[in-house]
């Protein structure tokens, strides 16, 4: 197997591996999901989590 294999496989690979991806995203399945998804940004805002501050103490 010289490099030349190596690289046929792995553009391949990267095919199958985009086919099924774009496969999953564009099934009917999950379009409800992503319908709702795509709402994410016009909902009503929540207020932010406060964080805690934490300090070092030596």
């Amino acid at each position: 197997m010289d490099i030349n294999d190596l690289r046929s496989l792995t553009t391949v690979l990267s095919f199958a591996a985009f086919i099924g991806i774009a496969w999953w995203a564009y099934s009917r399945r999950n379009s409800g999901r992503f319908d709702e998804a795509s709402q994410l940004p016009f909902g009503p805002e929540e207020a932010p989590h406060p964080q805690k501050h934490t300090e070092d103490t030596k």
